[in-house]
C-alpha cells in the first residue's frame, strides 16, 4: 500500500492468548502501556466520532431506499477506502503486509465491517432508525462482557457494569416509550440482527486492540480495503450492481457521506481512541450517537427537548461518569 516507511517489521512475536490480549500487536511489537482514563482531549474525540456516526443512520436510510443492503455496504467501505488512500498519498502513510497481518486485517474487517453492517443495513429496511440507535447502544454491554473473557486489563468493574447499564436505559429514555413499544412483534428478525452487529462491534473493539502500535489512518485504510475486497465476490453474485438502475442524485450524495465520512474519517478517530483509551471507552460512543443527533436537530433545526430527553442524558452523563470513576474516586477522597 502506499505512502512512507513501513509501520511492520519482518518478524512477528508469538500471538497472544486472545483477541486483544496483552503481549504482542499485529505488528510484533509490544503493546504500548494498558488503555489510558479518558482525556478532555479524548473525550472531544468521542463526541465528534458520536456527531459523525449519527449521520450514518441518515445516510444510510436515504441509500437504502434504492440500492439493496449489500451493495450499499460494498459502496460505503470501497468509498471509505478510497478516501483514506488518498488522504495516505498526501500524508505518506504505508503499511508493510506479510501473510500473517493480511489475515488479521481480514479477520478484522469481517467482524468490524463486513458483518455488523450488512446486518444494520438489512434491518434498516425493517425498524426505524431511531429503533436501530436504541439497540446500537447495546454495544458496550458485549464489549464489556468480550473485554472481560479475553483481555487481562479491560476487566469490568461494578462502576463499569452500572455505567453501562445507566447508559443503555438513558437511551431508552431518550428515545422514548413509543419507540420501545416497537420492540418484539413482527420485525423481530431485524431487530435481532441490529443487536447482533453490536455482538460483532464488541468483539471488534476487542480484537482491534492488537492493531494500537499502527497508525491510525493505515489501520482504518487497510480495514476497509479488505471489506471492499471480501464482499466483492457476494455483491456481484448477489446484487449485480452492474444491472441495477443508476441511484438518484441524492443517494449518491448519500453514499458519498455515508463512505467519506462516516466510514473513512470515522475510522480514523476510531481506532486512535481505541488505541489510547481501549475497547470499553470507544464502545461508548454509541451511548452519544443518539445524544449527538437530538442536540444537533434542536441548535440547527430548533426542534424542541422533551422531558424524557433530558432524563435521557442526565441517565448517560451519570453512566459516563460511572465507567470513568474519577468522580468517585475523588467523592471518596482516593
Amino acid at each position: 500500500m502506499p505512502g512512507a516507511e513501513p509501520v511492520s517489521p519482518p518478524g512477528h512475536a508469538a500471538p497472544p492468548a486472545g483477541p486483544g490480549a496483552p503481549g504482542a500487536t499485529a505488528s510484533g511489537a509490544p503493546f504500548p502501556a494498558g488503555p489510558q482514563p479518558m482525556a478532555p482531549a479524548d473525550w472531544g474525540a468521542l463526541v465528534l466520532l458520536s456527531m459523525i456516526w449519527g449521520g450514518s443512520f441518515f445516510f444510510g436510510k436515504v441509500a437504502i431506499a434504492e440500492i439493496p443492503p449489500l451493495t450499499m455496504v460494498f459502496a460505503r467501505v470501497t468509498i471509505g477506502a478510497a478516501a483514506l488512500f488518498l488522504i495516505a498519498r498526501l500524508t505518506g502513510a504505508r503499511l508493510a503486509l506479510d501473510r500473517r497481518l493480511a489475515a488479521e486485517f481480514a479477520l478484522l474487517a469481517l467482524i468490524a465491517n463486513v458483518v455488523p453492517f450488512g446486518l444494520i443495513a438489512w434491518s434498516q429496511q425493517h425498524i426505524p432508525s431511531g429503533l436501530s440507535s436504541i439497540l446500537n447502544a447495546a454495544t458496550p454491554l458485549f464489549t464489556v462482557l468480550v473485554a472481560q473473557a479475553f483481555t487481562r486489563d479491560e476487566k469490568f468493574t461494578a462502576g463499569k457494569l452500572a455505567g453501562v447499564a445507566l447508559g443503555f436505559v438513558g437511551v431508552a429514555v431518550m428515545m422514548g416509550p413509543a419507540l420501545l413499544g416497537q420492540l418484539g412483534g413482527q420485525h423481530l428478525a431485524a431487530q435481532l440482527a441490529a443487536l447482533g452487529a453490536t455482538v460483532a462491534y464488541g468483539f471488534a473493539s476487542v480484537y482491534g486492540r492488537r492493531f494500537r502500535a499502527l497508525p491510525p489512518l493505515a489501520v482504518a485504510m487497510t480495514q476497509l480495503a479488505f471489506s471492499s475486497l471480501l464482499l466483492l465476490p457476494a455483491v456481484a453474485a448477489v446484487d449485480q450492481p452492474w444491472r441495477l438502475p443508476l441511484p438518484s442524485p441524492k443517494v449518491m450524495g448519500a453514499l458519498a457521506g455515508l463512505g467519506v465520512l462516516s466510514t473513512g474519517i470515522a475510522y480514523i478517530l476510531y481506532f486512535r481512541i481505541l488505541a489510547r483509551n481501549g475497547a470499553t471507552n470507544i464502545s461508548l460512543v454509541t451511548f452519544l450517537v443518539p445524544v449527538s443527533a437530538i442536540l444537533l436537530g434542536a441548535l440547527v433545526l430548533g426542534e424542541a427537548l422533551e422531558p424524557h430527553d433530558a432524563a435521557g442524558f442526565a441517565l448517560i452523563t451519570l453512566g459516563l461518569a460511572a465507567i470513568d470513576g474519577r468522580a468517585w474516586r475523588w467523592w471518596r477522597g482516593g
